[in-house]
């Protein structure tokens, strides 16, 4: 997809990010419509991906998703990128359903390699896929997404210490850096401190992102990628803002994990156009 369609598509994927969490009267709009943008681009733009869906991804871009919560906006592109019918977000937490409000790999649902419902293990795992593709001989990437928040967890920096020793520079890693979490914003609840020297100190390559700017995120992504196989692991610093284009939840943690009314649905859907039509 060009520039122009991926606006139109992170619009209409905001509006399956609402209508999800509305109908089930439960979910994580804030963060989900914040990495909205970048999911897009990832799915429509930049991934090596391979249908129908391979568990072992041999030869493709491998994507996992550590800050799990966020599942509203994983689905969204997943079933709009040909993973699953897109009329299956209709199942959103519902019973016996696939898309459960964290994603599993026990229910079989195509584009989940991990279940995350547990924050701090995702880059674990991506540093695992990122090895194993190499002693395959495997050209491919592989992608991660964590939250800010999620880097309170002590195995995040584990993972960080021996991604550098292992020389994993085949791992783009991504922070969605918003500033808030469930209880709050970052620096009340566990300051994160310098975030762009904690990751130099560690051995990473570091860039810096505006994740509500397709443009942006597009050259980023694409200048990460041009900087795989120089024996640094990269890290992608995402400034986003939770409930971007929702006015009245941008920038509020109070809509991390709290669903909108009929009324705020209403609200929230004028404000974001559809483009692509509705599920």
């Amino acid at each position: 997809m060009e520039l122009v369609e991926l606006k139109r598509m992170a619009s209409q994927v905001r509006r399956d990010i609402v209508r999800q969490t509305n109908q089930c009267a439960s979910g994580h709009p804030g963060g989900s419509l914040g990495c909205a943008d970048f999911l897009t681009a990832l799915y429509f733009n930049v991934l090596n991906k391979k249908l129908p869906f391979q568990m072992k991804g041999v030869g493709e871009d491998l994507f996992f998703l550590s800050n799990g919560h966020i599942s509203p906006v994983f689905y969204s592109v997943l079933a709009r990128s040909g993973y699953f019918p897109i009329e299956e977000l209709n199942t959103f937490r519902k019973i016996n359903s696939r898309l459960q409000g964290h994603p599993t790999t026990h229910e079989h649902l195509p584009g989940v390699r991990i279940a995350s419902g547990s924050l701090g293990q995702g880059v674990s795992v991506a540093l695992g896929a990122a090895l194993a593709k190499k002693l395959d001989s495997d050209p491919a990437l592989v992608y991660v997404l964590t939250g800010d928040g999620e880097l309170q967890e002590g195995q995040i920096w584990e993972a960080v210490l021996a991604a550098a020793h292992y020389k994993a520079d085949n791992l783009i890693l991504t922070v969605d850096w918003n500033g808030q979490q469930i209880d709050g914003p970052n620096d009340k609840v566990m300051s994160l401190g310098d975030l762009p020297a904690k990751w130099s100190s560690f051995g990473w390559e570091v860039l810096y992102l505006n994740g509500n700017d397709m443009e942006d995120v597009l050259q980023t992504l694409a200048i990460a990628k041009s900087k795989t196989g120089q024996g640094k692991p990269i890290v992608i610093l995402m400034k986003t803002i939770m409930g971007f284009g929702v006015d009245f939840m941008m920038g509020s943690h109070k809509w991390h994990g709290v669903a909108p009314n009929a009324e705020q649905t209403a609200t929230a859907l004028s404000q974001l156009e559809e483009t692509y039509g509705d599920y």
